[in-house]
């Protein structure tokens, strides 16, 4: 695999827990970092002293920060992370398209573009990743690596073992761009992915236990402990999602399951209903707005999800009882036109006397998706920190 620039050695395990904690709180004192890692005040200045010259951090100036700790006789100054002195790449691949960004070391996006795929083999696929990181490139010079999203199965954060949309099998995607592009890549499930840059810089930053579910072409679900990613997984039309049972005289999807959280939540399945019923093919938008409407297929079918949504969201809250979980994906907009129904569905499957349900919705675009792409690849080449 491509190495970084000499400057970004690899850190060692304190230098690494510095680096997080800084990058996901900072800036920050380092009394407060200090405690927070609980090291004391020598061994803080010996894991910190690496870091700032290799310009992965830097000493703030105290203005604005109420700072009561002296160092050496001085006000002590907070540190925080050098967000723009490494840019990232990160890439979302879907059926169709493939979205890409460029983010700070913080996730903020600085430029975003979108490319649609003539065809699904992986070589196209590749030249076509490679064009749009040179187009990247060429007016953010400082890129230092690509992270990439695919909804697949995915062995080393490098080889996709199997995606359904795409019709893959043991494709060694990261070798094939770093390749082409000359950047380390890293390679991960679009789920797993979410998850990450949704710990660390969204929903569920701070959070020990914290739980994701998305829904749209296919289903996710992601659940961390303890600050960390335990198990995340995304489900497409062939996935484990068939077997997610919610209700066994429910509706039938394309491929001959009743009742499964796929048949009655994606939105191939909810378009699939809805064209059996009325003969016309319509997209999703157009079913949410006549479910809206209270035209009464539409509004019957949206229902009928809404309350496996709100049945599965109980389940995910019953056993793994996260501090809040968040719904994800570009199919939340079934929230927006049935939370009534999503909301009895959460109340019917807990017990009277359970903690309210901490739901968060978040109509994520796919370049939202590439930017968790772009912090996995933040996490591994950067901070070596990431789980494989």
């Amino acid at each position: 695999m491509t190495t970084l620039d000499a400057s970004w050695l690899p850190l060692s395990p304190g230098e690494r827990a510095v680096a997080i904690e800084v990058l996901v709180h900072g800036p920050l004192s380092r009394t407060e970092l200090a405690r927070r890692l609980n090291l004391s005040a020598g061994s803080l200045t010996r894991l910190t002293k690496p870091l700032i010259e290799s310009g992965l951090l830097v000493e703030k100036g105290t203005e604005g920060a109420a700072l009561a700790e002296v160092r050496q006789g001085r006000p002590s100054q907070p540190l925080d992370m050098v967000a723009e002195s490494r840019l990232f790449i990160g890439f979302k691949i879907t059926e169709d398209m493939v979205y890409g960004v460029v983010t700070t070391l913080r996730s903020d996006i600085m430029a975003r573009a979108e490319r649609r795929l003539a065809t699904h083999e992986p070589a196209v696929v590749v030249d076509l990743l490679r064009e749009m990181t040179r187009e990247f490139t060429r007016a953010h010079p400082r890129a230092a690596g690509i992270g990439i999203g695919v909804g697949a199965g995915v062995r080393d954060r490098s080889v996709v073992i199997r995606s359904p949309f795409l019709d893959w099998d043991e494709v060694p995607l990261a070798e094939l761009v770093e390749e082409r592009t000359g950047l380390p890549t890293v390679v991960e499930n679009d789920v797993a992915a979410l998850v990450e840059a949704e710990c660390w810089f969204g929903a569920g930053r701070g959070l020990d236990r914290f739980a994701v579910l998305t829904i749209g072409a296919g289903l996710g679900y992601g659940l961390v402990s303890g600050g960390r990613r335990v198990v995340s997984s995304e489900d497409g039309l062939s996935g484990r999602g068939r077997h997610w049972m919610v209700d066994r005289h429910g509706p039938l999807t394309p491929y001959g399951e009743r009742g499964s959280a796929v048949s009655l939540l994606t939105i191939p399945s909810i378009r699939y209903q809805l064209q059996a019923a009325t003969g016309r093919e319509m997209t999703y938008e157009e079913i949410l707005g006549l479910a809206a409407d209270g035209e009464p297929m539409a509004a019957r079918v949206v229902d009928e999800a809404a309350r496996a949504l709100g049945t599965i969201v109980s389940q995910i809250a019953n056993f793994a009882m996260p501090q809040k979980i968040l719904l994800a994906g570009e199919g939340v907009g079934l929230v927006d036109v049935a939370g009534t129904a999503v909301e009895e569905a959460i109340l019917a499957n807990r017990h009277p006397q359970a903690d309210k349900v901490n739901l968060e919705t978040k109509v994520s675009d796919f370049h939202d998706w590439a930017r968790g792409a772009a912090v996995l690849a933040i996490q591994v080449l950067v901070l070596g920190s990431a789980e494989a």
